[in-house]
């Protein structure tokens, strides 16, 4: 087994058993793009099985956006091939996220009604787990859009729930990097399936790997400092917000709102 192998398991396990992702017995939905990540996620938690005493279930289930691409079909061949239990989801998602009556980011809402379909799918299915394929850098690239773009310090979570707890999303690459799900994923010859989306290499989250990349150049240490950063917040030396007055009941309010982590 080569190195890059017992790395990705070692951090996927250790993300795992971290945050409580994944418990016996359970059905997880994995949401596969036909990107890198969810592929080799897909496959990671197959072949954990092999070496666990836990049982769980697997269903793929692909959303597909509508472009004029043979990406859910090439998707389903795959899932047949591999034995893997799926769903093709096909819809206009994509196509209407970069309509002329669409006046929102396009990435966003694509995003939004993608997720709003799996959600469905997953209670339809019964499943209460959804698995998607975000790795360590998608966490922090997520961070410094919402820093840069919507005026607050805030990522995503390895772990979840929604709906009151009916559906949790996990994350089991929340602990590797981008460039771990690559190599590994050239060593194990997973596909990659491309659905033909036009703002896949023109959009924020792009704009933002341009300028990280330029600084993990120069320094190794800095992805890890950032990811930890996320967890370890000073809140004595951040300042109030600006509509708020030192010591009004605003202000008090809103730091105990921040230390309560809401």
């Amino acid at each position: 087994m080569a190195f890059i192998d017992q790395e990705v398991r070692r951090l996927v396990g250790k993300a795992i058993h971290h945050y409580g992702l994944i418990e016996d017995g359970e059905t997880i939905v994995v949401a596969v793009s036909g990107g890198k990540d969810s592929m080799l996620l897909l496959w990671l938690l197959r072949e954990r099985l092999s070496r666990l005493p836990i049982r769980y279930d697997l269903v793929a289930v692909h959303v597909d956006p509508g472009f004029e691409t043979e990406s859910a079909g090439l998707l389903e061949d795959y899932f047949k091939r591999e034995g893997f239990r799926h769903e093709i989801i096909r819809t206009d998602h994509g196509v209407k996220a970069h309509g002329p009556e669409n006046r929102e980011n396009p990435c966003f809402l694509c995003a939004r009604l993608r997720r709003t379909t799996l959600f469905k799918k997953a209670h339809e299915l019964g499943c209460r787990k959804l698995a998607f394929g975000h790795n360590q850098d998608d966490f922090i690239e997520t961070f410094f859009i919402n820093i840069c773009y919507g005026a607050q310090v805030a990522a995503m979570l390895p772990k979840q729930e929604f709906f009151n707890g009916e559906v949790t999303v996990i994350r089991p690459l929340a602990l590797v990097p981008a460039e771990k799900v690559e190599r590994l994923s050239r060593r194990l010859n997973i596909p990659v399936i491309r659905n033909g989306c036009p703002s896949s290499n023109k959009n924020k989250r792009m704009e933002i790997r341009t300028l990280l990349d330029s600084l993990y150049r120069k320094s190794p240490k800095v992805r890890g400092n950032v990811f930890h950063a996320m967890s370890h917040v000073n809140l004595a030396y951040l300042p109030p917000p600006l509509n708020a007055m030192p010591g009004s009941s605003t202000l008090l309010q809103t730091l105990a709102v921040q230390k309560d982590g809401s």
